[in-house]
């Protein structure tokens, strides 16, 4: 322990990393552009400069913090010095702000604000670059990129991708993918942590609004939602809820208000999922063959496992994900000219996650051909669209989800966190409803964000040890040391985003600890209050069983993996 005084202020410190850390500590909003507390020090943007009591100035963030330092933050020597670091930063920067994307939501907006930016003296002599759309998960524009940083040491420290780097040097630096290739020519997994991350609008998520307000307005069109679980813990504190909480009736009675003919739960196709993947499970962990099994509910785990692990690929499930399993059934039932009343049939997930949006698009995850979903709209694009409507969010009536697919059991709503599908495939294993046996479930370890969990369950007198990871960074280390033989599992679930799909790239920004937490406990509440525990035991999961998927298990609910 040590002492600091920071702005005549004495401040215990412990094991904070960094003297920035004490700072915020002693109830300072220090400003920051590059700096994360889950990525690297990089020190790029300068703007956490403080002075100490020998005049000397040092970025908070890379100092260590030392018994006795005496510092000040707000001198006037270091309010010209941000404020000219700013006014240099918009000098080389797109001044469309009134057009961006971020407009309203953008860091350094809000930064240039508070320091009272007002004008810029310094022309902007940066050549215009081209926008790279080529992704249907985001979009760069690197017009309007500050050189922070954070999403290099993103895609390389947390999610060991390297999709993207620094090119060329001094006033020619430039953040782009390698040989300036396009995003899509890469190993981009589009799991969009990057966007999450970046202070601007040089990283945005590839809409598709548009075509959804044009699929709302025409009258011969039927229009379908799905809504994942981890969109009704985020989408709430956008419009004043308690963050975490669950709005799950608010957001159906939206949507039913924006125009969408059915609203269902996606927590109905994770049930799916269940049911379907603890089968393959137990066949593989009783014949031996292709283990471990990894989960497949997350595209960017998928698209980076044949990218970098191809050898792998025989060993991930050939479940779909609950979104692809939930559009095949939908497209399935509408098929009956009495459910789809002669009207063209649109089917809409909104989801927490950008890769979403490439998985539809994936052949595998079509069915005889044929795309299930039509288009994907991130928690995000959600709030935009009821923002644009006008529509008063939480003046609406609290609505249920449509019938038969609205809903779910406690098993499909914590698919949202990291551990959420181990611990539903163990429910799904666990012989009746004894309290102890369920209860030892929920603290073998499966709960929890971090980013590599191990724990092991006794499955008829056999035990079974299952990794619960998170992170695609995390994920390489697993497979490493699976591939080394330095540890065996049987089960592997493999999240992208830290902490599962509560912090997928199309979740609303920022969010910090006690979002993430908030979070993570919304969806673990609303399975305490969910009667139905366990995915088998879902009456509208076993009905469809006997009726629409009889005989058709393996054509809508599964996929197989080409290794490209």
């Amino acid at each position: 322990m040590g002492i600091m005084t920071i702005d005549g202020q004495a401040i215990e410190f412990t094991d904070e990393p960094n003297v920035l850390s004490v700072i915020r500590k002693a109830g300072i909003d220090i400003p920051t552009l590059c700096y994360h507390s889950e990525l690297s020090i990089y020190g790029a943007c300068r703007l956490c400069t403080v002075e100490d009591d020998r005049g000397k100035t040092f970025a908070s963030c890379s100092e260590k913090p030392r018994d006795g330092m005496i510092i000040y933050t707000n001198t006037p020597r270091l309010m010209r010095y941000r404020k000219l670091i700013l006014e240099l930063l918009l000098a080389a920067h797109c001044r469309d702000c009134t057009t961006c994307i971020k407009s309203g939501e953008c860091h350094l907006q809000e930064l240039a604000h508070r320091m009272g930016v007002h004008e810029i003296r310094f022309e902007n002599v940066r050549e215009i670059q081209p926008i790279d759309t080529s992704s249907h998960a985001i979009i760069r524009d690197p017009n309007k990129c500050i050189l922070c940083g954070d999403c290099v040491r993103m895609c390389d420290n947390v999610q060991n991708i390297n999709a993207i780097d620094f090119a060329y040097r001094g006033t020619d630096a430039q953040v782009i993918p390698a040989f300036n290739k396009k995003i899509a020519e890469t190993d981009c997994v589009g799991c969009g942590q990057c966007r999450v991350v970046c202070p601007t609008g040089a990283i945005s998520i590839h809409t598709n609004i548009d075509e959804v307000w044009e699929a709302l307005a025409d009258k011969n069109t039927k229009v379908i939602a799905q809504i994942a679980p981890a969109v009704r813990v985020a989408i709430g504190d956008n419009f004043g809820y308690a963050k975490g909480e669950n709005v799950m009736g608010k957001l159906v009675g939206v949507l039913h208000r924006l125009g969408f003919d059915e609203v269902y739960d996606t927590s109905y196709g994770a049930d799916l999922t269940v049911v379907e993947e603890s089968k393959e499970f137990i066949e593989r962990f009783t014949s031996g063959e292709k283990m471990p099994l990894f989960t497949s509910c997350c595209p960017a785990w998928v698209k980076y496992c044949e990218n970098k692990y191809p050898e792998f690929v025989p060993n991930l499930s050939t479940c779909r994900s609950p979104q692809q399993m939930f559009g095949a059934v939908v497209r399935e039932y509408y098929k009956d000219p009495e459910k789809n009343e002669g009207k063209k049939i649109v089917s809409v997930s909104i989801m927490p996650c950008t890769a979403k949006k490439e998985e539809i698009l994936r052949p595998e995850s079509y069915t005889n051909g044929k795309q299930d979903v039509d288009y994907v709209l991130t928690t995000t694009e959600i709030v935009r669209m009821i923002r644009k409507s006008g529509i008063v969010f939480d003046k609406v009536e609290i609505e249920a989800a449509d019938v038969p697919f609205g809903i779910g059991s406690g098993s499909g709503v914590i698919f949202g966190v990291t551990g959420g599908v181990t611990e539903a495939v163990l429910r799904r294993l666990q012989q009746g409803h004894n309290r102890v046996d369920m209860e030892s479930i929920k603290k073998s370890g499966v709960r929890g964000d971090d980013g590599i969990k191990v724990l092991t369950y006794n499955y008829n007198g056999r035990e079974i040890k299952a990794a619960v990871v998170n992170g695609l960074a995390n994920a390489d280390k697993v497979l490493q040391q699976i591939k080394n033989h330095e540890a065996e599992y049987d089960f592997v679930e493999v999240m992208a985003c830290r902490r599962g799909c509560i912090m997928g790239g199309g979740q609303p920004v920022n969010a910090g600890p006690r979002t993430r937490k908030a979070r993570m406990k919304g969806l673990y509440d609303t399975d305490v209050n969910t009667q139905i525990k366990k995915s088998n035991e879902n009456p509208m999961i076993l009905s469809l069983y006997d009726t629409l998927l009889k005989g058709k298990e393996h054509e809508l609910l599964h996929r197989n993996f080409s290794g490209k």
